[in-house]
């Protein structure tokens, strides 16, 4: 006899609080970091992990919701303060889509591949590395447009390679810490499915 499941996925009430929660834990793992960089960047202990388990387990679209959600949450806990250090309209549209709107709502795309690469760990791995890319490219167009100031030069090319590595710096093991913890997520709900049942039948379409 099948084993019912615990969570009917597809329950509204449930996806809400589920992402909320998920949006909650992801601020708070944000804002006790691993290690602090001096001119803003971190490496945290999973905190973008909440976020690509809501668009794995819920799929895409409540993934961006939640991932907007964060992404509010990021300035309104952190970055206001940064507003200060920049001037004029320009520059603070650079500051609120480059380091805040776009990098941390795009993680709600972590689970876009989920349909198309049968191996689940391979296919949350493969949108982890490219929501942090993208998140990566964007503090990185950041900081060689806003943040320039802080290049031990002032030639573009410096500025780009300050960017680029300053960047990169936290990035890459941010970006590896939130592989190892999607994988764990999606292994933890492989324990917790039915044996009858995937992962995949067990999460929203």
């Amino acid at each position: 006899m099948a084993t019912k499941q615990r969570f009917d996925l597809n329950n509204r009430t449930f996806q809400m609080v589920f992402s909320a929660v998920m949006v909650a834990l992801a601020t708070v793992l944000s804002v006790i970091p691993v290690v602090q960089l001096p001119f803003g960047g971190s490496v945290t202990l999973f905190s973008q992990v909440p976020i690509l388990a809501v668009s794995w387990i819920l799929g895409v679209p409540w993934g961006l919701a939640s991932g907007l959600a964060y992404a509010i949450l990021q300035i309104l806990v952190g970055g206001i303060g940064n507003f200060s250090y920049v001037q004029g309209i320009l520059a603070y549209i650079i500051l609120v889509f480059a380091d805040y709107l776009v990098p941390f709502t795009f993680l709600g795309f972590g689970g876009m591949f989920k349909r198309v690469i049968k191996n689940p760990y391979v296919a949350a791995s493969v949108g982890t590395l490219l929501v942090c890319f993208v998140r990566f490219i964007s503090h990185f167009v950041s900081g060689a447009t806003i943040w320039t100031e802080y290049a031990p030069d002032t030639a573009v090319k410096a500025v780009l390679a300050y960017s680029a590595s300053y960047n990169a710096s936290y990035m890459v093991p941010e970006t590896i810490i939130s592989i190892v913890g999607i994988c764990a997520v999606i292994a933890l709900l492989n324990r917790l499915a039915p044996k009858e049942a995937t992962v995949e039948e067990k999460t929203a379409e």
